[in-house]
């Protein structure tokens, strides 16, 4: 059986009032590197990585370096976990995109599946991308536990691939800062046991 444990980064600057953050370079808040060291000590208490695969952005790799010490094994960044391309959206406000663009601000929160982002991708180019990372991982590492670093868009696109649901369904499912998610895949069979869980970071400040 191979294991999945799928976080997404700490927390960054742009998230209240929340940007499109995209590909942006961002680095870690205090707060950020704060829940990042316990995270991975969640992850190091709980589970026995062999590997960790983390978006070349600085927030994931940042996230990444504690859980690789934690566990004593090597961080390596993967391109297809990199952030949507917002394009011409990028580090604008939702607020500002909504005034600028309106009905295609609309259209992002109704209907996902059919939006692609002026100059930049739509999820049907984030899901060709992360299937590609995820087939790597499960060719490579079959039978061993693999550490998934990612941003809130990417680990929504592996999600809903892996538990069968359509792009529609984007908006249902949450991903907050340092979220761990575990994935069990066992030949065709595969069993999410963990969406989002959080518990690790009460009391983080």
């Amino acid at each position: 059986m191979t294991k999945i444990i799928l976080i997404r980064h700490g927390n960054v600057e742009g998230l209240k009032p929340e940007r499109f953050r995209g590909r942006a370079d961002l680095e870690l808040t205090p707060f950020g590197v704060a829940q990042a060291t316990a995270t991975a000590q969640r992850i190091a208490a709980a589970w026995h990585p062999c590997a960790i695969f983390t978006s070349p952005l600085r927030r994931c790799v940042s996230t990444s370096r504690p859980i690789a010490d934690a566990c004593g094994v090597p961080s390596e960044t993967i391109d297809g976990l990199v952030d949507l391309d917002y394009g011409a959206w990028q580090w604008k406000t939702h607020d500002e995109a909504r005034r600028e663009s309106p009905q295609l601000f609309d259209a992002w929160r109704s209907a996902p599946q059919l939006v692609r982002f002026p100059e930049g991708e739509s999820l049907q180019d984030l899901v060709a991308r992360t299937s590609d990372a995820l087939r790597f991982v499960l060719n490579k590492y079959a039978g061993n536990t693999v550490v998934l670093v990612g941003h809130d868009s990417v680990n929504k696109a592996l999600l809903l691939q892996l538990i069968d649901q359509p792009l529609s369904a984007y908006w249902r499912l949450a991903q907050d800062c340092c979220a761990i998610n575990e994935i069990d895949i066992e030949e065709t069979t595969i069993r999410v046991s963990r969406i989002n869980e959080t518990h690790h970071l009460i009391g983080v400040t």
